[in-house]
């Protein structure tokens, strides 16, 4: 490109967007990448501060912002998500539906550490909806050198820098713990939290078993779930390590293979995780999530349901980040609870 007085730029091609500000009323582009300036477009680009302009020059080692920031979406994109209009060099990356977002967090650095390329994403392993901005792009220059954005595609290799898995339709089985429940002594207040829950990913709860503290009939419980076609069973009660407190043993009797009993999130530590042979998961909750707003179960229910497997070195990254500040004023997820990396 080539820069020259705006006076003298009639019939020029434009290189760069040229935006418009307004305060309180306009932010928006007054002239488009490609644009031919024509006579009466003069005095509306000197109004706006320009009195020189960058125009195209062809060069075969060189990208336009523009066609930069389509490079480097080419390396970030994956299945369901789409790219929005390049505007001033950016590219936004949109959700084509409700999952499981997800970033190679260092590859995502080490493309960042290099000058003048930028990727900014939502944070890893948190839940989106169909529509919701997942990453932005652009590079700071208005033409960079190709040999840049090749380096950055080097780091990047054949895998993309982002995953966006769908949410499943899981059948939910639960198995509700304790004899004062079971006797009816008190009301079970525990099993309508978890329902709730997960209402805001539209899962189906097919079958539920109250229960006492009978290792053997919590063993039978989960069973009888299994084999009626639950693909996710959730265990309610008796997960402390109180003498009788038997729902951690009875998983693991069970059947499962436990990934964790016990997590470095508070409130959250007394959950476990397991798998059964065909993947099915199994979770044992913790008391505070009948209370507690937001706990370990947030953070792990949408990883479980958009299929992937975690996991223990999963749950130690969330270590960092794992305490929940408990604010007058919920802001989760806009917080730094579960922002492990």
């Amino acid at each position: 490109m080539k820069e020259i007085k705006t006076i003298d730029a009639v019939g020029h091609i434009l290189c760069h967007d040229i935006t418009q500000i307004i305060k309180d009323k306009v932010k928006d582009r007054a002239f488009k990448k490609g644009h031919i300036i024509k006579k009466e477009d003069i005095p509306v680009l000197l109004s706006l501060g320009k009195d020189h302009l960058y125009v195209w020059e062809q060069n075969e080692n060189t990208l336009h912002e523009d066609d930069a920031a389509k490079f480097i979406y080419n390396f970030c994109k994956n299945e369901y998500m789409h790219p929005s209009e390049v505007k001033e060099g950016k590219i936004d990356i949109i959700a084509d539906v409700a999952g499981l977002f997800c970033v190679d967090t260092k590859r995502l650095i080490e493309v960042n550490c290099l000058d003048q390329i930028i990727i900014a994403t939502r944070h890893t392993n948190f839940p989106v909806k169909k529509g919701d901005k997942l990453a932005g792009t652009r590079v700071i220059p208005l033409v960079i050198e190709k040999d840049k954005l090749q380096r950055a595609a080097e780091i990047v290799g054949a895998t993309p820098l982002l995953k966006l898995f769908p949410f499943k339709k899981l059948k939910v089985g639960i198995v509700t713990t304790g004899s004062e429940i079971f006797y009816g002594r008190i009301k079970d207040t525990f099993t309508p939290v978890i329902i709730e829950k997960l209402k805001n990913y539209d899962l189906e709860v097919i079958e539920h078993f109250t229960v006492n503290d009978d290792e053997a009939m919590i063993i039978e419980a989960i069973l009888k779930l299994k084999s009626c076609g639950c693909e996710m069973i959730l265990c309610t009660g008796g997960m402390s390590v109180d003498p009788d407190d038997r729902t951690p043993s009875a998983i693991k009797s069970s059947g499962a293979t436990i990934i964790t009993y016990g997590a470095p999130v508070l409130p959250g530590a007394m959950f476990l995780l397991g798998y059964f042979e065909d993947s099915t998961p199994i979770m044992g909750l913790p008391g505070c999530v009948m209370y507690a707003k937001n706990t370990i179960f947030d953070l792990i229910l949408p990883r479980v349901i958009a299929g992937t497997t975690l996991s223990k070195c999963d749950f130690a990254v969330l270590s960092h980040g794992g305490l929940c500040l408990q604010c007058d004023t919920c802001s989760f997820p806009n917080c730094s609870f579960g922002k492990g990396v």
